[in-house]
């Protein structure tokens, strides 16, 4: 976590989205000593757990003790949901580019697909696509987005299927 985010959620003066104007060198310096000081003391109380849990009032929770129960106004920011999510597709990708050979060799708008297609169900589960994954290395896009439909995926999302497979087909993007 940067001391300037830090810096901004203790500004009285702007909101949270606003940069911190220090006024002079040594006032920097003491916040961000401030700030560091409270950072590590804060880590050490909460402790550090990287997936969602209950806290000692029963209250949804991530991280050092970030409150993420909606009953309770918990969650994140738009900015903090974009930053996740740049993570989980920079995941996914080099992912893809690890276990697919050929994955970086297709136009972008099909890598996309793939993309799309694991960052819904995780890479494991797009690799679970064996015929499909085939056609696509084949080059055989037409044949690979009928088999897309044909799964139980485009059952359960027939929007997103219908989308990625025309995509798949075409090489163009549908939308985005």
């Amino acid at each position: 976590m940067s001391l300037e985010f830090l810096a901004k959620m203790f500004s009285k003066k702007k909101p949270l989205d606003m940069p911190v104007q220090v006024d002079t060198v040594q006032n920097n310096h003491s916040t961000n000593r401030f700030l560091t000081q409270v950072t590590n003391q804060i880590k050490k109380h909460e402790g550090l757990v990287l997936h969602a849990y209950t806290d000692s009032l029963g209250l949804l929770t991530i991280g050092y003790g970030r409150l993420i129960d909606k009953a309770k106004n918990g969650g994140i920011t738009e900015p903090e949901a974009e930053y996740l999510l740049a993570n989980d597709i920079n995941k996914v990708y080099d992912a893809l580019t690890r276990y697919l050979p050929y994955f970086q060799t297709l136009t972008q708008p099909r890598q996309a697909v793939l993309l799309n297609m694991a960052f819904q169900m995780g890479t494991h589960g797009l690799m679970q696509f064996k015929n499909t994954l085939r056609l696509i290395e084949n080059g055989d896009y037409s044949d690979a987005a009928d088999n897309m439909l044909q799964s139980l995926w485009a059952q359960q999302t027939p929007n997103r299927a219908h989308e990625m497979a025309e995509q798949m087909r075409s090489g163009q993007w549908q939308s985005g």
